[in-house]
């Protein structure tokens, strides 16, 4: 639906659906971490991003020229090629059927990454956490107009 929507507004929210099935495709395979940022870094920064970008260009209103027969022949060649390379590296790969066996079933917990954050890498992540403060004082600083 992305591709195939007609109004750019309806395709770059059809990509807000596909984001939020990716982090459910996450957290799926256990990567709770990962489906959170993934939902509030590209569902939520990103894509608004995209939608107010895609609004204020007002694309409705222009008319799309039609392209070269030779431009569209091209484009299915590649795809096609693109589809059979794809293919084939998905059926020849000998791995894909041995499933990935843990020992625990709490890989990829966001419990298990503040442990480790919190405990062996407290030192760097204080380090990053000053550093992103004196980002936002100076962001501050920069936007603020002077008298």
């Amino acid at each position: 639906m992305v591709i195939s929507a007609k109004s750019p507004v309806h395709s770059v929210l059809w990509l807000i659906v596909t984001f939020f099935s990716i982090s459910g495709h996450y957290i799926l395979m256990n990567a709770q971490f990962l489906a959170i940022v993934n939902i509030i870094v590209y569902a939520g920064a990103i894509m608004v991003l995209f939608l107010f970008v895609v609004m204020l260009m007002n694309l409705n209103d222009i008319i799309e020229p039609q392209k070269n027969r030779l431009v569209q022949f091209a484009g299915i060649i590649s795809g096609g090629c693109l589809f059979l390379i794809i293919t084939a590296a998905i059926t020849k790969t000998a791995d894909s059927a041995n499933l990935m066996q843990m020992k625990d079933g709490d890989y990829g917990l966001i419990k298990n990454l503040g442990k480790v954050l919190f405990n062996d890498y407290v030192i760097p992540f204080e380090i990053s956490s000053v550093l992103f403060l004196s980002a936002m004082i100076g962001a501050v600083l920069v936007g603020k107009k002077t008298q």
